[in-house]
């Protein structure tokens, strides 16, 4: 519904659109029906229609480059920006998230493409539809934020270097029939051929480098990359330079969308794409959300992660229907939208419209544009990923971190994305395990608390002056109980000399237990009865209890064994050194 611009409405929050009663973040409705049921004005309307048609101008030499970049024809591109586009901007979570073709997919798509062909692409672009939508529909948005920075900031540096290398063909107009997949072929072969540099080109990818740098500061109103396209298409056929075009190369853009069909499935492709529709998947979902919340410190909005995910999904269900490639949400477009106005969904569906505008009566005058253009945009581009003062930053991390990052940026860079996030993410994990191990320790402090000593326990349930049994030992642990840290528990009861009759575990300080732990506390029972040692445990925090309630161990260690503190703890210690409770004593 419309309504007309008024400004006294006490619920007109945003630049001119009711935002009605709050709405949680993780419902799965799209932004736009929400925003569509509580009413858009006409003022706001007008200026969402504005933003979108800026920013489609602004994402059709994008489209174009990126997917030439990535080893598919130019107007593959303009279909996922449009089909996608459409779908996403419809069911997404964000207010003005524009998603289409962006330049972090371009290494993992020209590696499919160069070894599976489009129908591989087709398939694993397919494939990461369903598991984002499977992302969202299990509200996995929350957790897409554990992906470590150093990882995250490696790969995106690493693709960077690899588009900028990847543009130096073009660049360089340097005359070679393909350009290698892997990194350090494509050197060699760019060593071979320098000496074919067309210096035409060069000159035309030089002044649209200019172009696109220095525009801003005459005007941010209409992009740089839009009238560098436009200058360096005019120089080149006004004066007959020899410089490749798009035409040349390509052949002719066709002048609309083409009809939808089916990816060529098999079970053998599908094996085999599963693992790099993995990473689109996260690589779409990561880059996504990144925008959204780009988005959001732009306006003090917030978005629906898991909605976004499921939207996301559909987009890249659909666009391989289309001859699409993979898309995902573009934070340079977004944050253009957001410039311009847009606030509402509307500006993505007029942003994929005004692209198949231009596809429909434009699309040939498209071919025209020199690819040494082309490549200039994606220099640009991949300076802008690269994030060098990052990535320099961090070099002054810990050393672990810097091992995490240099080996997600060399393998991405010389091997393979996918296998690069891979072992980031696991090697990662593996660090932060081994932080959170050395955090957790297991002290003997029998001795302690017989002298009257808590130290900086003192304030919270001190033990100064409380009484320890002859023949009991009392241990406590410090962190969490999991697989990582259960060596150092073990070691801690061997240094146990002598077999006492009762063991005091306290565990007030335990926040967490797993399976392993669960089974050390098994292993313990087993050992302590063997030796004649009744275990008492003490101060159990609500996780570990309903682990040890459900994994049985309570009816082992004794339900009257597991008691509220270490005051009670040192009286059933008292009562079972005394000889009173048989049973204990047996077990």
């Amino acid at each position: 519904m419309i309504r007309p611009a008024d400004e006294s409405q006490s619920d007109v929050t945003l630049s001119g659109y009711n935002t009605g009663p709050p709405v949680p973040h993780t419902r799965l409705e799209p932004k736009l029906f929400s925003i569509l049921r509580r009413g858009l004005t006409r003022k706001q309307l007008l200026r969402d229609v504005t933003a979108g048609v800026i920013v489609g101008v602004v994402a059709l030499p994008l489209a174009i480059a990126f997917a030439i970049a990535s080893g598919v024809k130019p107007e593959q591109g303009i279909y996922t920006a449009v089909v996608a586009g459409l779908v996403i901007g419809v069911l997404g979570g964000s207010r003005v998230q524009i998603s289409g073709p962006t330049g972090a997919f371009i290494v993992i798509v020209y590696g499919i493409v160069q070894q599976y062909g489009y129908d591989g692409l087709a398939v694993a672009t397919f494939i990461a539809g369903f598991l984002l939508v499977a992302m969202g529909l299990m509200r996995a948005g929350a957790f897409l934020r554990f992906i470590p920075y150093p990882v995250t900031v490696g790969f995106t540096s690493g693709i960077a270097l690899i588009i900028f290398s990847s543009e130096l063909r073009d660049l360089f107009g340097l005359r070679m029939d393909q350009v290698p997949a892997d990194f350090v072929s494509r050197w060699g072969e760019y060593a071979r051929h320098a000496g074919t540099v067309n210096f035409q080109a060069f000159g035309v990818a030089v002044i649209s480098l200019i172009v696109i740098v220095g525009w801003p500061y005459v005007t941010r109103k209409v992009p740089g990359s839009l009238v560098a396209i436009i200058a360096s298409t005019l120089v080149v056929h006004w004066f007959g330079l020899p410089v490749e075009t798009i035409s040349s190369r390509f052949g002719a853009v066709p002048s609309g969308l083409p009809s939808p069909h089916m990816p060529q499935l098999s079970w053998e492709l599908v094996r085999q794409m599963f693992s790099p529709a993995v990473t689109i998947a996260l690589l779409a979902a990561l880059e996504s959300l990144l925008s959204a919340v780009v988005a959001d410190g732009m306006l003090g909005t917030r978005h629906r992660s898991n909605m976004e995910l499921i939207a996301q999904g559909v987009g890249n269900i659909v666009s391989p229907l289309f001859s699409g490639i993979p898309a995902t949400g573009a934070i340079a477009r977004t944050a253009t939208n957001v410039k311009n106005g847009g606030r509402t969904p509307v500006a993505a569906v007029v942003h994929a419209l005004t692209l198949l505008v231009i596809l429909m009566f434009a699309g040939r005058w498209a071919a025209l544009i020199p690819m040494p253009a082309l490549a200039a945009i994606l220099v640009v581009v991949a300076y802008n990923m690269s994030e060098w003062r990052a990535f320099a930053r961090l070099l002054r991390s810990p050393k672990s971190d810097v091992a995490v990052l240099l080996a997600t940026f060399l393998l991405t860079v010389l091997i393979d994305l996918t296998v690069a996030i891979q072992v980031g993410v696991v090697l990662a994990a593996f660090l932060f395990l081994q932080r959170t191990a050395s955090l957790t320790a297991v002290n003997q402090v029998t001795e302690t608390l017989a002298d009257g000593e808590e130290g900086r326990y003192e304030s919270v349930g001190s033990l100064a002056g409380r009484t320890v049994p002859p023949g009991v030992e009392v241990f406590e642990i410090f962190g969490s109980l999991f697989f990582g840290a259960v060596e150092r528990f073990n070691e801690a009861l061997r240094r146990v000399e002598r077999r006492p009759q009762v063991l005091i575990l306290r565990m007030r300080d335990v926040h967490a237990i797993d399976a392993t732990g669960l089974q050390t506390l098994h292993d313990l029972v087993a050992r302590t009865r063997r030796r004649g040692t009744t275990l008492v445990l003490s101060g159990v925090l609500p996780q570990p209890l309903e682990a040890i309630e459900r994994s049985g161990l309570s009816g082992q260690i004794g339900r009257e064994n597991i008691v509220a503190d270490i005051d009670a703890a040192l009286e059933r210690a008292k009562f079972l050194v005394s000889g009173n409770d048989s049973a204990a004593v047996d077990g």
